[in-house]
């Protein structure tokens, strides 16, 4: 749920941002750069953190950790480039739901092919009904003007989004295991998400021009930090709990932020009601695939 938290406040900040330079992309790519400063900092003064970073470096120059490993950061990248293209003019909540389908469906999936570090995760009624009422609270979050107040495109980048989120906690979660630090998985995440992140922002400005002038308020730049929090986070917990889980978990703790925020700081499009339904169908949802299943003898 703390993921959650930090995710929605995230994407609130990144969307302000994206508005604020005019280029959703450079937000992203300023998020990141804070948050891979952020966790260099951090590694630099954790001896165990040291010791990880140098079993990934060994790693990869001795092409004994998959390359698909390496890639966590890249649907990172995604993520933080749709808050601030999106999240700015929808609002944090209806940018949340987006998320939870996305997220819902593929963690089922990755749960189910042992993609994740916790194995094959078996696909129970209770899993199945919580994954069905997460939907479920995706269509009511759409209900009312919503689908006229915002193009379609700017609905479907946050399930793509939801998609690489679900990747990238399965995919750093394998990593750290492998490297023994969720710290240095998390590095890995943030250098692939920022070189993703450059040429992204290469690009958008070759084509769109510069960005406007950066703003002066310091809260503007503090999405990286809770980026690198809550990847680290999720690459901790994942073993633990699998890919669906932890990601009803945490759009648990998404939607409740996300509604407050809304509440707060009213967006342009989503009505505040339909998410708070919404948070309540995702509560009992992730209740029914917490609840352990008795088993028979």
């Amino acid at each position: 749920m703390a993921i959650g938290v930090m995710t929605a406040i995230q994407a609130r900040i990144n969307g302000v941002l994206g508005v604020r330079v005019d280029d959703g992309i450079v937000a992203g790519l300023l998020s990141f750069s804070v948050g891979l400063l952020a966790l260099v900092a951090v590694i630099c003064c954790i001896p165990s953190a040291r010791r990880g970073a140098g079993r990934l470096w060994s790693g990869i120059r001795r092409h004994t950790i998959p390359f698909w490993m390496l890639l966590g950061g890249a649907c990172g990248a995604l993520t933080v480039s749709t808050q601030g293209l999106t999240a700015g003019i929808l609002g944090v909540s209806l940018f949340s739901v987006g998320v939870v389908a996305g997220q819902t469906l593929h963690g089922l999936v990755l749960d189910r092919i042992g993609f994740g570090p916790a194995g094959v995760v078996a696909v129970t009624p209770g899993r199945v009904a919580g994954g069905v009422l997460a939907l479920a609270a995706v269509a009511i979050s759409m209900s009312g003007d919503v689908l006229a107040a915002a193009p379609l495109w700017m609905l479907l980048l946050p399930f793509a989004a939801g998609v690489g989120i679900a990747w990238q906690a399965a995919t750093n979660g394998r990593l750290s295991q492998r490297v023994q630090s969720p710290l240095a998985a998390t590095l890995m995440s943030f250098i692939t998400g920022t070189v993703v992140l450059l040429l992204a922002a290469g690009t958008s400005i070759a084509l769109r021009g510069m960005p406007d002038a950066l703003p002066a308020e310091p809260w503007l730049y503090l999405g990286g930090f809770l980026g690198a929090a809550y990847i680290l986070l999720g690459a901790f917990i994942v073993a633990h709990t699998g890919v669906l889980l932890m990601g009803l978990g945490s759009v648990l703790g998404q939607l409740v932020t996300s509604v407050v925020i809304d509440l707060i700081w009213p967006p342009a499009a989503g009505p505040a009601l339909w998410q708070v339904i919404a948070m309540v169908v995702v509560a009992v949802a992730s209740v029914i695939v917490a609840v352990p299943r008795r088993r028979r003898r």
